[in-house]
Parts: C-alpha cells; structure tokens; sequence
C-alpha cells in the first residue's frame, strides 16, 4: 500500500493509524510526498519515497505567510492556484517513480494530493481516497454553482495538462466521468453520517469508517499537576497553521476566560508572543498533547479543523466552533445540526458571545448528549482497522 499525501498533518495523521493497522497485518506500507514535510510527520521508521519537495520562493513557510489572512473565496482560490495544482505539478514525477520503486497493489490518495489518482490512472494502479475531511463530500458549492464551476475548471486543466482528458465527475457519485478527488473503488470517510449529516445519499463504495488516531511525533513536556479538579476544563486551539491569525480571537478568550475564573480553567494553545501576560487560571502553552490532554476535558473551542472537531467529539467533548476558511465554515455547519456545539464568527467575536456559547455547551446537557452520540457512532465505525479491512478487500 502506498499512501499519497500532502505536507498537512491533518491529512497524513489518519493514514498513519491506518497503515499502523496494515503493517500489523503482514502488508508493506510506504508513504510518498514532500520528504521534509513527511519526515516531521511520519514515525521515525516509515518508508518515504519522495515526491515534490518546497513549492517557489519560500516554500510551504511562504505560502502560509501569503494564506493566513484570507477568507472565502480569495482563500479557496488561493488554495486551488497556489497551493493544490501547483503541489500536483511538483509531485506527479516522484509519485511516478515512487509507483515504479515500490510497486503497490493499492495507492491511498489524500483528497488534497492530486498527483497520487493521476499517475496511478496512468501507470493501470488501483487507487482510493483518503477523505481527511468530509467536506467536499457533501457538494459544498451547491448554493454557489459559479465557484463550483471553478473548481471542476482548476481540476480539468490539470487533468488536460497530464493527458488525463477533461470528462470529470462534477457531483461525486453522479457516475459521470472522473474526479481525482473521489474513486471509483472505494473511498475512506473518516467520519460518519452522524457527524456528516445522514440526509446524503453516498454510493456503497463510500466507507464511513469513523477517525483513525495514529501515533503523533512527541510534544513537549505538560504541565499536568496544573489542570484544577475543581474548575472545569476547556481547551481552545486554533490548530497549528492559524494561530497567527488569531490575535483578536485570542482576545476574546481571554475577556470570556475573565468573566468565568470561578467556574472554568483555559488551557489555551498558542504563541506567547501573542498572548503575554495570563491569569493563573488560564494555562497558556506553545502546543499540546491533544489526544492526551482530551479526556482531562470538558469543551473543546477550536476553528472547526476537521482533525480537532473528531478528536474532540471522539471523547464525546461539546464544542464552540469559530470557522476561518476552507472547508472549517462546512465542518463547523455539520457541527451545530448535529446538536453537538455552537458556532461563533471567529473574525468578530466578543468575549460575551464566546462566554454565552461556552456557558451553552457547558451547562446545557443537549450539546454533551449530541456529542457522546456521535462519539458512540465514531466507536462503532471501526477506524483504521475498519479502513485496513475494507482496503484488503480489495486486494
């Protein structure tokens, strides 16, 4: 099995539970992409053949500076331009190389790693999807048919420009064409329809196999004896890639975290640069032991990054969700119907609303009870050893 994957721990972190689970199995695994990106990912003893490697001036550093601070459609066509065609062109020569090296009976396609579905559409390899977030699933641009043509736009000329033709899928599973976003064997959902919405209607190749949790590189040391058993515990994060952009958000939390003391304990993940000076009831770190620290939990307030939100809700944990862009406003939407938290505008919040919305999720019971249901259908879902069972198959 080969898994093709973009330099994002969001989409690498599930294949890494997952190809734990095959090699377990007897099957050799490999991991392709940008080789610096994936050694500070990957365990120390993966197999990375590379594929691509810094995009342009500045690399991957550069284009986050240029990405953090837009939002809707100048963020999704930044990503599009600058980051997912470009990425493709980059890597399509050493997936290739790194298909003809290794020889895989399966190819495992991250959405977002494009390059993964065109070379093995040309080399005769059977490939997957690996769905890391259920957001485009779900036909994100229904009530904006204008941005969807876009997008089938972006995905056709890279399809032209490596010969792969422009017949393309529009609406996955319409049967139409193809999508090197979507295949046609199987594709791994690493949620379910509780969290999803069960109003779909998804071809039976679609696997709904809940979150895979794979060993994360080492964090460091946790101030654990400073968790107060007598307040309860939050944690807010804005995940790795947006914490810059959070200076007012920060903000915010810190005028709710004052107007709660009495009652709740902050664990905020964030630059201390940005922050300075915290109360001693608000414990301010650089990073965290997410999945560690979660069971210590009581809400969870993060940007609605799909990798966060299952986490989260996989300890039945309530959320306070604040979208920034990219398919966090879809997974934050998928969030509050299913009961399971409440949604806040992360550019214009006031510590009031985010007290209010943290005292709902805290003290009304629905939020919590939304939240272990969908924890009880991650748990029955299965996984990564309910992935690695529905990839054998296909062997």
């Amino acid at each position: 099995m080969l898994f093709t994957v973009p330099p994002l721990a969001g989409h690498v972190n599930p294949t890494v539970a997952v190809g734990a689970e095959l090699a377990a199995r007897g099957h050799e695994i490999a991991w392709t992409g940008p080789p610096s990106a994936l050694a500070r990912l990957l365990p120390a003893q993966a197999r990375i053949l590379p594929a691509g490697e810094e995009l342009g001036a500045g690399g991957y550093a550069a284009l986050h500076e240029s990405w953090r601070d837009l939002r809707g459609v100048g963020a999704l066509r930044f990503l599009w331009e600058e980051a997912l065609v470009p990425l493709a062109r980059a890597m399509v020569p050493g997936v290739a190389r790194a298909v003809r090296a290794f020889g895989p009976d399966v190819l495992v396609a991250d959405q977002q790693a494009l390059a993964g579905p065109l070379v093995a559409r040309r080399l005769g390899v059977p490939w997957v999807t690996s769905a890391s977030t259920s957001a485009e699933l779900t036909r994100p641009f229904a009530d904006f048919p204008k941005v969807g043509e876009w997008v089938a736009g972006q995905i056709a000329g890279l399809l032209a420009e490596f010969g792969a033709g422009r017949d393309r899928v529009r609406d996955p599973g319409s049967g139409a064409g193809w999508d090197p976003r979507f295949s046609e064997r199987l594709v791994l959902v690493f949620s379910t329809p509780e969290l999803v919405g069960s109003g779909a209607d998804f071809p039976p190749h679609y696997a709904f196999v809940g979150p895979a949790f794979g060993a994360r590189p080492a964090a460091p040391g946790f101030p654990w004896q400073r968790l107060d058993p007598a307040r309860r515990r939050v944690l807010v994060s804005l995940g790795t890639l947006n914490q810059a952009a959070g200076a007012r958000f920060y903000g915010a939390v810190l005028g709710a975290a004052e107007r709660l003391a009495e009652q709740v304990q902050f664990v905020l993940a964030a630059p201390a640069a940005l922050i300075g000076a915290v109360p001693d009831h608000v414990l301010l770190q650089e990073s965290v032991p997410q999945l560690e620290l979660l069971p210590h939990l009581d809400a969870v307030v993060c940007h609605a990054g799909h990798n966060t939100v299952c986490e989260a809700l996989a300890h039945g944990l309530p959320l306070v969700v604040a979208p920034i862009r990219d398919d966090q406003p879809i997974v934050a939407r998928q969030v509050a119907l299913a009961g399971a938290g409440v949604r806040v505008r992360f550019g214009r919040t006031r510590a009031e609303e985010l007290r209010d919305a943290l005292t709902a999720v805290l003290d009304d019971p629905g939020p919590r009870r939304a939240a272990r249901r969908i924890q009880a259908s991650f748990a029955a879902a299965g996984g990564a050893a309910a992935a690695a069972d529905r990839l054998e198959k296909l062997l």
